[in-house]
This record gives C-alpha cells, structure tokens and sequence, in this order.
C-alpha cells in the first residue's frame, strides 16, 4: 500500500502503487492509447479464486486507476452477487482506502420505484441500474430541459458520487500551464438536492450512514477540488469541474463558472482519444475509476420516442474512497510517465 509522507516537504503525500505483473497473462486490449483496457476473455470469478488472488485484484486496481476503466466483455454470469461485492471491497482495501469506508449505500435505497435483482432479493450495496426506473427515481428533479428541446447530453458526464469522474482521462495535460494552475487554486460544490426531494415527496428517510462515517445526512452539497490528485497514480486530473453533480465553481462569478464548465466539457469533446466507449452485451462488466474518470450512459430505451425496444438494466457496486485532495507536488499523467507535452 501507499506510505504517506508529512505536506510541504516536496514530495508526494502519497506514493503511487506500482503494478506487480500478476495480470499480465490475460488477454487485452486498450481501447485507446489512453485510456479504457478491455478483457476479451478473462474472468473476475477465476481471478478471485486464484491462488494469488490479492495480487490479482489489487494489479487489477492499479490497471484501473492507470487505464481509467476496464472492460469484461466474456459473460461473467457465474460471479455471484457476494463475489461482486467482495471483489469491490478489495479493489478499495489493496489499494489505500481508508479502513473505516466500505460499500456505498444509495441515498434513495428506500425507495419503492427500486427494482429488485434477478433472484426477486435487494441489497443495500447494490444499486440496480434501470432505465424505466431511474425516470421515476428521479422524477421530482429540477430544471430538467423541456421536452420540446433535445436533451443536453453534455450535462450526462459526471462522477458518481460526489456529491458525496465510458470515461474521460488525461483532460489535464490538454491544458496550458497557466491555465492550469488558475483551476487548480479553485473548488466545486456538488450538490445534489434530487436525493432529499425524491425522499421527501415518497415519504421515505434517506439511508444514512452509506459506506462511510463521513457520508451521512441529507444535504448532498461537499466542496470538492476542480484538480484533485489520484491516491494509487499521483496524477492529477479534472474531478469537479463539469456535469450533472456540479452546481457551482466557487468564488468566481457567474459567467466565469460558465465559461469554466463549457471549457472542460470541450476538452471531452473535442478529444476523442481520451474517451472510452463500451457497447454493452450481456454479463459483461465495466470497473472504473471515479477519482480520474467522467462517464455518461447513452439511453438506449426510450419509450417516449420509440427509438430502440428494450431497456438497460445493471447491476452496480461501489466503494468508497477518501475525501479528494490535491497534492502539491503530484504530476499529470504524461509529466508522471515521462511522456512529452502536446
């Protein structure tokens, strides 16, 4: 694991984890020089049963948080519910995270518009990820875009959860040095009032604690870092800057905040190399980072339109990290790696 080391004498707070080789006999491929590694053929119940499995998960850990996220395209339908979780627990306790965090518990658990798992079971560490449901879940959600316009998807990107980062990785090397530094002197306030007002109008308590001592209470708006150091890297990258968990950069005025957010969410678009897109097929698995790395589903269900039968459905776990920092003397990927500025 990680040592830490005392702030301000000119070194990492944290040293970055470095990748053991344990994996290094599965097939893969990287979807993007940069970002994104997909498995074609391995599997998470055989790697949790290996005899060096905590070798295994915790090089699996380090791959996500280098690669940003990781694709299982084989069917993982023999990994019981318990073996996710565990695997989830792991990749977070092999890692650094502090001891007293677990598995995330979802603020709108309670809820009567969740759906259950296959067997007819809920868990309050597995949050079912369904489209149809998710509308109704989070139907007392303002400023919503009006139906007679299109949706902005640029709002879709987010990192899960802070309001308590496929993917986007290496956004902050596309910035200038002054630029740069300008960000890294501002924070965020992810707030999320949906959660208190979805509870208050289904007469329901929100669950509290959720996987932390730290992750209590109803008021869903925590002050998080624009730039914010990765714990296993040490890179640095944009965290609070864009999408749906941002309600304000703070102490700039409003056009400024504005201008911020059209910037980062340019940064996405305009480079594809750092984006990482995964189709989804049955059983497969996405693991990703959310302290270096944005995401956004595609709707694939659309029952308003008519566009496509069906509806997507998942089965999610999350751990929970440490509170996000920026380290002084962290890098950003390309300067870590020793790779030349654009």
């Amino acid at each position: 694991m990680g040592s830490y080391t005392p702030d301000g004498n000119g070194e990492l707070r944290r040293q970055p984890l470095k990748n053991s080789g344990s994996i290094d006999h599965l097939e893969y491929f990287d979807v993007t020089p940069i970002i994104g590694r997909e498995y074609p053929t391995a599997k998470l119940k055989d790697m949790l049963y290996a005899p060096n499995a905590e070798d295994q998960i915790r090089d699996l850990a380090i791959t996500i948080c280098e690669r940003g996220v990781v694709f299982f395209r084989a069917p993982q339908d023999d990994l019981t519910i318990a073996e996710q979780k565990r695997i989830t627990l792991m990749l977070g306790e092999l890692t650094g995270r502090p001891k007293e965090h677990g598995l995330h518990v979802h603020p709108l658990y309670r809820d009567p518009n969740n759906i259950t798992m296959e067997d007819g079971t809920t868990d309050e560490n597995i949050y079912v990820i369904n489209d149809a449901a998710t509308k109704k879940l989070y139907a007392t959600m303002k400023n919503r875009t009006p139906a007679t316009e299109p949706r902005d998807l640029g709002r879709e990107w987010h990192s899960d959860y802070s309001s308590i980062d496929p993917a986007n990785l290496d956004r902050y090397d596309r910035m200038s040095p002054p630029f740069r530094r300008w960000l890294e002197t501002l924070t965020a306030t992810c707030a999320q009032p949906v959660f208190r007002s979805a509870a208050e109008a289904g007469g329901y308590e929100i669950m509290s604690p959720r996987g932390s001592p730290l992750n209590v209470g109803d008021k869903f708006a925590p002050v998080h870092p624009v730039i914010r150091t990765h714990p296993v890297t040490g890179w640095k990258s944009v965290f609070a800057g864009v999408g749906l968990h941002v309600s304000r950069i703070n102490d700039v005025y409003s056009y400024e905040d504005q201008m911020i957010r059209e910037y980062i969410l340019r940064l996405i678009t305009r480079n594809h190399d750092c984006v990482a897109r995964m189709h989804w097929t049955k059983q497969a698995v996405a693991i990703w980072s959310n302290a270096c790395t944005l995401h956004a589903a595609t709707y694939y269900y659309q029952p308003d339109v008519h566009l496509v039968s069906g509806n997507r459905t998942g089965v999610r776990s999350s751990g929970v990290g440490e509170r996000p920092y920026l380290d002084p003397a962290s890098k950003s990927r390309r300067e870590a790696l020793g790779l030349p500025p654009y």
